[in-house]
């Protein structure tokens, strides 16, 4: 008798796609189980047997949105150009990405699990590492900008990257409650427009 294991009957790749739509749409409590083997296109046993539980779903889910939705976000500080160009460049993606159309509004590792509870503290924590994790990213990548003088020595890293965590973060709640993309572009342009103040080059209007 052969040792290998029946070949599983679905496209695991194609149902934990399904997965990241729904728990995007709904958070990971939103979401049932029912509602998640019926979206994937599979029964409870086959999601046991190909991701294990509910969480580690949630985790592959949130994996496979930073590798595909958040790509063109965070690529922004990857790219050659002036820090300014970078953060203009994620907060302009951040509105196009949160507002595209057919897809849920918002963000998945900002909406995912806003709240702890027992029986979804380990997801938050999760989620919050996660989102604490991209503010230090955007910190150390004005720290280099500042180090290598293209932020003025008045400039506090820490506290701009601060800044455009929650201008990014509040329009993935914007785009949730159904602002539109223009809008939600002329909050990035705005966030922009204060750019010098905030970096010390010139005083707050």
């Amino acid at each position: 008798m052969s040792g290998k294991g029946r070949p599983r009957s679905f496209d695991r790749d194609e149902a934990l796609r399904q997965a990241m739509l729904l728990f995007w749409q709904k958070g990971y409590d939103g979401a049932s189980l029912a509602e998640l083997t019926a979206a994937m296109g599979i029964n409870s046993p086959s999601l046991y047997a190909a991701f294990g539980c509910k969480e580690a779903l949630f985790r592959e889910a949130v994996d496979l949105y930073s590798a595909t939705e958040g790509i063109d976000i965070w690529g922004a500080f990857n790219r050659p150009g002036s820090v300014k160009q970078a953060v203009a460049d994620f907060l302009r993606a951040s509105a196009r990405a949160f507002s595209e159309p057919g897809d849920p509004r918002g963000c998945l590792i900002v909406l995912g699990a806003l709240n702890a509870s027992e029986t979804n503290r380990e997801v938050f924590n999760d989620l919050s590492a996660r989102r604490l994790a991209g503010a230090r990213q955007l910190e150390e990548r004005l720290k280099a900008a500042a180090e290598e003088g293209e932020l003025p020595a008045a400039a506090d890293p820490a506290g701009l990257a601060a800044f455009i965590i929650a201008v990014q973060q509040g329009m993935s709640v914007q785009a949730r409650d159904g602002v539109g993309r223009e809008a939600l572009l002329a909050v990035a342009d705005g966030a922009m427009a204060a750019w010098d103040a905030l970096t010390g080059r010139s005083p707050a209007a």
